[in-house]
């Protein structure tokens, strides 16, 4: 799974668990889209959202305000596994190819990339500049794209 479908996962794990409400992925990555965040602190915070759905024990209908401290702190875990994950990548990197990376920074692409405060947090942890992708929302699609096109040269990720 890619780390958005995670957060999406635990985030409807959370709200069932922690809020007794039972919601579907699209609820789920509606939270994750307007309150989700990386950070517990953020600049320009972003208003409650309101979750409704059915109560677990009495199925009645329930509002719950999800704020994004929550969502950061329900997200801690799975980002703390992208930090490690990063970690690794780096660790088995050629020399030259680190020293690049230190000096342009790392690009995050994708859906969850847009999760508030995951650049700045992932840049704190790991000393490298983070920064987003542009149109981060196509850029995996992209990518997959041209090294399809070009196979040839991209071999080693074919297997």
């Amino acid at each position: 799974r890619t780390a958005g479908d995670g957060f999406t996962t635990d985030i409807q794990s959370y709200m069932r668990h922690q809020h007794n409400i039972k919601i579907g992925e699209r609820t789920a990555e509606d939270i994750k889209i307007n309150v989700g965040a990386a950070l517990p602190s953020i600049d320009e915070p972003p208003a409650d959202f309101i979750v409704r759905g059915p109560n677990l024990m009495t199925a009645m209908p329930v509002e719950i305000p999800v704020s994004y401290q929550e969502i950061a702190h329900c997200l801690d875990k799975s980002i703390s596994k992208v930090e490690t994950a990063i970690l690794s990548v780096l660790e088995q990197t050629p020399p030259e190819l680190y020293a690049d990376i230190v000096a342009k920074g790392i690009y995050l692409a994708g859906g969850g990339a847009l999760l508030r405060g995951l650049p700045k947090r992932l840049t704190d942890k790991i000393n490298i500049p983070f920064q987003i992708a542009e149109d981060t929302i196509h850029a995996v699609a992209r990518g997959t794209g041209v090294a399809l096109k070009n196979s040839d040269k991209f071999s080693f990720l074919m297997r």
